[in-house]
């Protein structure tokens, strides 16, 4: 190296370190600060958390019998099983204490009030991997019947028309759609 460039080495050499030297304790006084908040930040949630689960932990464990349905008044439920971002599937009994058929199978939350009984929504799996696996089934209450009309794999589906002797189910699984023509 010439006697120029030595210098200019030298001068760019001074003031890069002159740099180091003075942000150096700031670069390091924020880090220390942003640990520090982190730290502080996880301890209130872990604070939060335990105060939290004392009290979700028992509407968790101890599932009670309620309404399945705003519509209908002979049949309650008590929560099976919940896939997470999805739907619930419950035990269900009669209210009015009569065994039942419907105390073997696990129900979805759709239940419809047609005239000849409730259609249910029957899970066939407990499995999330093998979900949506429904079959929409018929309730005779009088009878005590349960009768599989269609198997759905949608979570999205409603009964669309009803004639004489003939439901019409629509479903929609977000890609696709169609529909399904009983007979009762």
């Amino acid at each position: 190296m010439n006697k120029i460039q030595l210098i200019f080495h030298h001068i760019f050499r001074f003031i890069w370190n002159l740099i180091f030297v003075i942000s150096y304790p700031i670069l390091a006084t924020f880090g220390l600060v942003f640990i520090g908040i982190t730290y502080f930040f996880s301890w209130i949630s872990r604070l939060l958390t335990r105060i939290k689960k004392k009290e979700s932990i028992k509407e968790i464990n101890t599932p009670e019998w309620g309404p399945l349905s705003k519509d209908v008044d002979l049949l309650e439920g008590k929560l099976h099983k919940q896939i997470m971002f999805g739907p619930s599937c419950f035990s269900v009994r009669r209210k009015d204490g009569v065994p039942s058929v419907l105390e073997d199978f696990y129900f979805g939350t759709k239940v419809r009030i047609i005239e000849e009984g409730y259609l249910l929504e029957k899970w066939n799996t407990m499995d999330a991997k093998k979900l949506p696996d429904f079959d929409v089934c018929l309730y005779e209450p009088d009878e005590d019947r349960l009768t599989p009309l269609t198997n759905i794999k949608c979570f999205d589906w409603h009964l669309a028309e009803k004639e004489k002797n003939q439901l019409y189910f629509k479903w929609f699984d977000g890609i696709q759609g169609g529909e399904v023509k009983v007979a009762l």
